[in-house]
């Protein structure tokens, strides 16, 4: 007679790019170490950040249909400790590794970003563009070090990295949560809902984008 196994293969495939399967396999760890990983390793700029905030509020509220059930206090503390650790470690190797860090990289996407970024930094200054690219997926990964490397001072680096960062990671998890105590079965539009927030999160760029560009042409026409 043979002893049944511990773990089966369906419990052991854990799907990294979908925040159930993260946070049935690991729970309010694995939000502090996804949020770790994806702001202060360049190897995590694929991780579902804004999607596993989001998700892990909402079954704070016991909305999930596979059982999980989150604390929320934990929840915020994890989400917060490891947006902010993981934003001052990018920012840490990026001072050490320059930008010989990202020139070495051979992604299309993290070098994308990491253009984004110097371009968020160049067109908005230090303090809008640390906070505006928490909400820019890749972009929000690539800046700390970006910033880094490129010589913003620490004082003012880590003033508007926790500003943003607690914004970022806390309004996520807290309108997850308020979305699934006051709807019922709230985790049947999860997808669509969490499409409505990726564009939400890019609305604060698309506005100073916007923004910028009208007060560019209106400089134009003033010398013209």
């Amino acid at each position: 007679m043979t002893a049944a196994p511990m773990f089966t293969a369906s419990d052991l495939a854990v799907n990294i790019l979908s925040a159930q399967s993260l946070l049935a396999a690991f729970g309010v760890l694995g939000v502090g170490v996804v949020m770790f990983a994806e702001t202060g390793l360049l190897i995590g700029f694929f991780l579902p950040g804004d999607s596993l905030l989001f998700t892990a509020g909402l079954l704070c509220t016991g909305s999930g249909h596979n059982g999980v059930k989150l604390s929320l206090a934990p929840l915020l503390i994890a989400a917060a400790v490891g947006a902010l650790a993981g934003a001052q470690t990018g920012y840490l190797i990026g001072r050490k590794a320059g930008g010989a860090l990202l020139a070495r990289d051979s992604s299309p996407r993290l070098k994308s970003g990491a253009h984004r970024a110097e371009e968020l930094l160049e067109r908005y200054g230090h303090a809008k563009a640390i906070v505006l690219a928490r909400f820019v997926p890749v972009v929000r990964t690539v800046l700390n070090p970006m910033a880094g490397a490129l010589g913003v001072p620490p004082r003012t680096f880590t003033v508007w990295q926790v500003a943003g960062g607690l914004v970022w990671s806390l309004g996520l998890t807290l309108g997850g949560y308020a979305l699934g105590s006051s709807i019922p079965n709230v985790d049947r539009y999860l997808l669509p809902i969490i499409a409505v927030i990726v564009l939400v999160s890019l609305a604060p760029l698309a506005a100073e984008l916007y923004r910028s560009r009208r007060q560019g042409a209106a400089g134009r026409e003033a010398q013209g």
